[in-house]
């Protein structure tokens, strides 16, 4: 991740789902107890259909009884992709035999390097449980949208040295599927830990 526009682009859309959150925290009790932002029914980040790393199609209903952590990034992300995969790892682990009934997924916003197999070597060295989700350049545009989601190529000196500008923030649906939480980049894995263990417990 790079420059002072992602940073810019995060706070927008931390701005933006933080005033939605507050709004459905003024109508829900339930709401204020997570430290997440609540975006229970919320008309976006409803699903997917992409296929893993191993070639298999996938959609959230492979994940019932499962809470689901979704986030968008790229391989070569320096530094806030490998911490928030680092979080949810953590995040598990905490949880202890819960943790079993939690699901991480990386959706790549790089389809022109993220292969497969450096998806499934990437997913690997944080938890080998975790899943990296890949798309076709319009199909991801358009997923990206449904999710209002931002990400951007930046040239580097090479024209395969480029890296991806991108908003920074996971996804977070409770075992039926149900999109329920934003957390911002950086909220830490105790935060995110009992998070799901709310969502598990519900």
């Amino acid at each position: 991740m790079s420059s002072r526009t992602a940073l810019t682009r995060r706070h927008l859309l931390g701005a933006t789902l933080g005033a939605t959150g507050l709004f459905i925290a003024g109508c829900s009790e339930q709401a204020a107890s997570f430290s997440g932002i609540d975006i229970t029914g919320a008309d976006y980040a409803t699903g997917f259909s992409l296929t893993d790393h191993n070639g298999q199609a996938r959609t959230l209903a492979d994940f019932k009884g499962k809470a689901v952590v979704l986030f968008f990034g790229f391989t070569q992300c320096p530094d806030v992709c490998p911490t928030t995969m680092t979080e949810l790892a953590e995040a598990r682990r905490l949880l202890g035999a819960d943790g079993e009934r939690v699901q991480g997924l990386f959706v790549s916003i790089d389809p022109e390097r993220d292969t497969p197999e450096i998806m499934k070597q990437y997913m690997a060295s944080f938890d080998p449980s975790f899943l990296a989700l890949y798309a076709a350049p319009d199909q991801l545009a358009a997923l990206a949208k449904s999710y209002k989601m931002y990400y951007k190529k930046v040239d580097g000196p090479t024209p395969t040295s480029y890296t991806m500008d991108h908003s920074a923030g996971s996804y977070v649906y409770d075992p039926q599927g149900r999109i329920r939480l934003y957390h911002r980049y950086g909220s830490g894995a105790p935060a995110l830990a009992a998070d799901l263990k709310k969502l598990l417990a519900g």
